[in-house]
């Protein structure tokens, strides 16, 4: 059985389907930095079997590594706002954080 684009295509749609679903239905906010990291990994596959696949040779592997750059930064500033927010609220879950507009 070979592997075909469509394969990975698949994959990188169930990843963010899985990303998106945690995005919308979890209050918690580590768990929606977790979807966001399974959506930027949905991309990050679809580059590579894009680069693959295609003739863009090296580039979808340069993409896929900025990604990963980018999402290392949003993690620490992410959890960074988290645990101060936590600090101040001593919660995660962001329906009950609804202070900062004042």
């Amino acid at each position: 059985m070979n592997v075909t684009l469509t394969h990975y295509l698949v994959i990188s749609a169930v990843l963010f389907s899985l990303g998106l679903l945690a995005l919308v239905t979890r209050r918690n906010a580590i768990m929606m930095l977790m979807g966001i990291e399974l959506i930027l990994n949905a991309a990050n596959v679809n580059f590579l079997a894009f680069s693959r696949y295609s003739a863009l040779d090296i580039h979808g592997h340069v993409v896929a590594v900025f990604v990963i750059l980018l999402a290392a930064a949003e993690a620490a500033v992410a959890l960074a706002i988290v645990l101060n927010i936590y600090r101040t609220f001593s919660t995660v879950n962001v329906d009950q954080i609804n202070q900062l507009k004042e």
